[in-house]
């Protein structure tokens, strides 16, 4: 099984960097082979909505760029983790930019899910996708909303994404917290 840590770290000298290692180390011990990709340190430039992933190059973003890479990297996984800051309850801007890339993997097609329009899917299979955002002290507003960015993010994606927020803490508590949101992967569901 591979799986793929999408760091969206803005800067240094925070958890991420340990959550991250501490996430490496988890899912090497579920059999997982890992790569990890600080964003930062990768040009990904921003999706200029031209739809060219669409119509003049399907499926390949017309940017030529690691953003190109990512998006072949992703639908090849297994497991694609996202690991943020929660920032204003959303992802951080390097990573809001790779997801935002990643348009290439769905269709310019639309079909009803649940009473609402969503692209067609382009592959029979996508990784499952655990999203750990990363805050530095409580606050459920915040949180409710990331929540909810997850859930309808999953919906274009045809799988549940799974995850959460972890607060900023011990080792320890962080990697009961870890282990907490990666559950999903032990029983094969996200």
């Amino acid at each position: 099984m591979k799986a793929l840590i999408l760091n969206g770290e803005l800067k240094e000298g925070n958890s991420i960097g340990i959550i991250n290692k501490l996430t490496e180390e988890i899912l090497v011990e579920k059999g997982y082979e890992v790569k990890s990709v600080l964003l930062r340190e990768k040009q990904v430039g921003e999706c200029i909505g031209c739809f060219g992933c669409w119509v003049k190059t399907p499926g390949i973003c017309i940017i030529d760029d690691y953003g190109r890479s990512l998006t072949e990297a992703i639908i090849n996984m297994d497991t694609v983790i996202y690991l943020t800051p929660v920032v204003y309850g959303g992802y951080s801007s390097e990573l809001k930019k790779a997801v935002d890339r990643i348009i290439p993997l769905i269709l310019p097609f639309f079909k009803k899910i649940e009473g609402e329009i969503h692209h067609k899917e382009r592959y029979k299979n996508y990784p499952k996708i655990v999203v750990l955002g990363v805050m530095p002290e409580e606050d459920s507003e915040m949180e409710e909303i990331f929540n909810s960015l997850i859930r309808r993010n999953s919906l274009n994606w045809y799988n549940s994404f799974t995850g959460g927020t972890i607060k900023n803490a011990l080792e320890d508590d962080i990697i009961s917290q870890l282990k907490q949101r990666l559950i999903a992967l032990e029983v094969g569901k996200c």
